[in-house]
């Protein structure tokens, strides 16, 4: 698998998923538990892969980064 999440995309994902997870802990409203969609970003950020990045042909890694995971990733 190829990483298409670039380093500041990254980032981005990662503290986005961090503050929707700390939705159910601050808020006290029945809408508390929307901030379970923060999995999706900050698990995307963590595995810098996007399976809906993949599906548009986008990729946000420099392009001589664009190589498999495993061989070192992006970012």
């Amino acid at each position: 698998m190829k990483a298409n999440v670039g380093r500041l995309d990254r980032i981005i994902r990662i503290t986005l998923g961090l503050v929707l997870l700390a939705m159910p802990v601050l808020l006290t409203s029945d809408a508390r538990w929307l901030g379970l969609i923060g999995l999706v970003p900050l698990v995307t950020g963590v595995a810098r892969r996007c399976p809906l990045y993949a599906l548009l042909g986008l990729n946000t890694c420099p392009p001589s980064a664009a190589t498999p995971i495993a061989d070192g990733a992006c970012g």
